[in-house]
């Protein structure tokens, strides 16, 4: 055997060594138990607290927000979409509030033009054209968009 081999084994094997204990000491305990990944993150996951009421937590008080927004193009947006997380609100509705956005940038985290999203899906605007000194609520009713607020308005190519 070659004296090269003879003194690189030992290192190899030591490397080895140090791997496996790393290894041993790294690797969650339910690392593989579901799957290529650790099971206890569905238990832990599980546990957490769920911050998502769901539309129709939102429709027992607000049924006319609903019937406006059923009218419109978000209306298959669940409220949350804009608002934010509601089961404390709807848990009490009283003490706590949802949300209210406003200002272009909500708006145009889906609206602004963006050659990627699907342009018959969402309507996308030219963000330096369109109204730069205006927030979008002034002129859009944001349950019922296409129901311009401001009628003197001219139309403009969105």
């Amino acid at each position: 055997m070659p004296p090269q081999i003879k003194r690189l084994l030992p290192l190899f094997v030591i490397f080895i060594g140090l791997f496996l204990l790393a290894r041993y000491f790294l690797i969650p305990e339910s690392f593989g138990k579901y799957g290529f990944y650790r099971g206890f993150s569905l238990e832990e996951n599980a546990a957490k607290k769920v911050n998502y009421a769901g539309k129709e937590y939102c429709v027992e008080c607000h049924d006319d927000v609903q019937a406006e927004k059923s009218q419109d193009a978000h209306m298959d947006l669940s409220c949350e979409v804009c608002h934010g997380p509601g089961q404390d609100h709807a848990d009490n509705p009283d003490s706590v509030e949802v949300s209210k956005p406003s200002g272009r940038v909500h708006c145009l985290l889906c609206h602004s033009r963006n050659p990627a999203k699907n342009q018959n899906v969402i309507v996308q605007i030219d963000v330096s054209g369109h109204y730069i000194n205006k927030d979008c609520i002034e002129c859009h009713n944001p349950h019922k968009p296409w129901d311009l607020k401001n009628q003197d308005t001219p139309g403009e190519n969105f």
